[in-house]
């Protein structure tokens, strides 16, 4: 088999080669205090589109920096006991997706919400200011003004609001919620396990946002990481800033947040993903010290995965279940 990364048996111990800031723990838990510090105005309200067994919402609520977020949210019709809810993150540039695609949790008897990433292809607005480019994208949006301003705090302050949101409605059990993503969505996911310790069960595949010095090392910085390359010959073609910056993209480097993660993990790796690379994939998983296990896809790139997405949904059910 051809292969494109480290060999198998060194994947399966790699940690990682991006740097960790020693103050991360620090910086999140300051992070977290923000969502304490102003009115979240959450409004419901009803979609346009309607299941004869569920109620869909158009949900939305105001995060960090006075931004209007938007998520879906379908909840199962005659469910009088508090249930269980899995909580949606969909990859870079896109969104939240069609609403059929959530009724499966719905006729399952779970509550499920899907969010829009702010300034991406779907409703949720983007008003952050900072210097620097704004045209590439999000990971390098903020690197010229520091960790407080990085684009992607938002995107992970935003993941666990919407968490919280869902923990504290009335027809939802707080203890049993679980999230889920690909690619972007599954740096999302393993972000929203981390900083919020209550979410039971995490199913992130391929996750994006992961150990981004290595997908400098592996010449990959091409597609998703492709701003990497752009922001280097830009503003730092002599690379004598690359130690500053990469240490400065740690803090909303998914790897460094895994061992945060108290719920348990089902992770989809791809072993011939040219987009989001197997090793930075395992540099993430390795760091879980939670109960986790993995679904390799030996043969798959960055790619729809046959029988992932039933994986998924079972292990929602038989985790969130009781």
């Amino acid at each position: 088999m051809a292969q494109l990364d480290f060999p198998f048996e060194e994947l399966k111990q790699y940690r990682g080669v991006n740097p960790c800031p020693d103050n991360l723990d620090e910086y999140w838990d300051k992070a977290l205090e923000e969502l304490d510090l102003f009115p979240w105005n959450v409004n419901l309200q009803k979609s346009a589109f309607q299941a004869p067994f569920a109620e869909c919402f158009d949900l939305y609520f105001t995060g960090v920096d006075g931004v209007r977020v938007y998520a879906k949210y379908v909840k199962p019709l005659n469910q009088s006991d508090p249930h269980p809810a899995v909580i949606e993150f969909h990859g870079y540039h896109m969104n939240s997706g069609d609403w059929s695609g959530k009724l499966k949790y719905a006729a399952a008897g779970f509550s499920v919400a899907s969010m829009d990433c702010r300034g991406q292809g779907g409703k949720s607005r983007d008003k952050i200011e900072v210097s620097g480019p704004t045209l590439e994208g999000h990971i390098i949006r903020g690197l010229e003004d520091g960790p407080d301003k990085l684009m992607y705090r938002t995107h992970f302050l935003d993941t666990v609001q919407l968490a919280r949101i869902i923990m504290s409605f009335e027809e939802v059990d707080e203890k049993r919620i679980g999230v889920t993503g690909a690619s972007q969505g599954g740096g999302l996911t393993l972000a929203c396990a981390a900083l919020e310790p209550r979410i039971k069960c995490a199913a992130p595949v391929y996750p994006f946002l992961s150990d981004y010095k290595r997908v400098w090392d592996m010449d990959l910085d091409l597609d998703a990481y492709g701003e990497l390359r752009a922001y280097f010959r830009a503003y730092d073609p002599h690379h004598e800033r690359e130690d500053d910056i990469f240490h400065t993209l740690g803090y909303i480097d998914v790897k460094n947040l895994a061992g945060r993660i108290k719920g348990k993990v089902l992770m989809g790796i791809t072993i011939m993903d040219n987009i989001c690379p197997p090793s930075t994939q395992f540099a993430a998983y390795n760091r879980i010290e939670a109960e986790k296990s993995c679904l390799i896809y030996h043969d798959y790139g960055h790619e729809n995965l046959p029988g992932m997405e039933d994986r998924i949904f079972t292990f929602m059910l038989e985790t969130l279940a009781g």
